[in-house]
């Protein structure tokens, strides 16, 4: 059986997998990434560096491929999606979280570790396959998947379907902004039910797609997109870096913010700031 994943990585590039190997590789909609820049020493961003990488992601972690690694520490940035979760979990400010996964879908799991495995190498997954050694693998770590059959990849499944396994404080990563909106409408049957948006994977969004949905998330990425950060003026509680930032834009997502601060033992600046959001110079869009 051929199997096939789609994933937006690298500046929103498409990329194609089909039997662990990189058949199709698109254009990525910037040149640069300040992480991966200094990550992975990538300095331009083109389909031979994209391709490059995500075989080597394929080596190293086994994506899309039944070799996948499901759990990990390893945090290779201090806030990211996947360690801000990791962290939440951990220290149990939240009970369960709802993520996308290349070979499985979307995947409800408590397990910290799960989350930063399954999440911290890859990006937008847009379609998957199933790869029942890997599901099996995320099973016996405490996952659960929502659609063994199909890989189906639903953030609104997932969270109706972690509320239905009792869990009350939720947190989720949202790709599409619009899912949002029907997310946080979930929690009004259970006053005692929290949920945590998270939007992700939010290059090339315009102003006003994120201004539409921004009061139903508690968390964004920046990612390298001008119009979330010309939506978020006059809502960021709380900023995390000045390359690609996460921005708080609740309590909540304040919260789990500072939480992931406290855990990290290097270093931290924390000045109080008249105006966020605060960047780079050099902030590539």
């Amino acid at each position: 059986m051929e199997d096939i994943h789609i994933m937006e990585a690298l500046g929103k590039c498409k990329v194609v997998v089909k039997n662990g190997k990189v058949v199709e590789v698109g254009e990525p909609l910037i040149k640069y990434c300040p992480l991966f820049a200094k990550h992975r020493g990538m300095d331009e961003l083109n389909k031979e560096t994209i391709k490059k990488n995500i075989e080597f992601r394929i080596k190293d972690f086994g994506l899309f491929t039944e070799n996948r690694v499901v759990e990990s520490r390893e945090c290779i940035v201090g806030f990211g999606t996947s360690e801000i979760f990791m962290t939440a979990l951990k220290n149990k400010l939240l009970d369960a979280v709802v993520i996308v996964s290349d070979c499985a879908g979307t995947v409800i799991t408590n397990n910290p570790y799960l989350v930063q495995g399954l999440c911290g190498r890859i990006s937008g997954i847009i379609k998957t396959t199933p790869i029942p050694k890997v599901i099996e693998k995320i099973e016996n770590a405490g996952g659960v998947v929502l659609n063994k059959d199909g890989a189906e990849i639903s953030q609104y499944k997932g969270v109706k379907r972690a509320l239905e396994l009792g869990y009350k404080k939720i947190g989720v990563s949202i790709g599409n902004l619009e899912d949002a909106k029907k997310i946080k409408e979930l929690k009004t049957c259970d006053k005692s039910v929290r949920i945590i948006t998270f939007g992700v994977h939010t290059t090339g969004y315009n102003k006003s797609c994120v201004e539409k949905y921004l009061k139903y998330l508690d968390l964004i990425t920046c990612c390298a997109s001008k119009g979330v950060l010309e939506a978020v003026k006059g809502h960021v509680k709380v900023q995390v870096g000045k390359s690609v930032p996460i921005f708080a834009l609740t309590q909540d997502g304040k919260e789990l913010i500072l939480e992931r601060m406290k855990e990290l033992e290097r270093p931290i600046l924390i000045t109080p700031h008249d105006e966020l959001p605060d960047i780079k110079d050099d902030f590539h869009i």
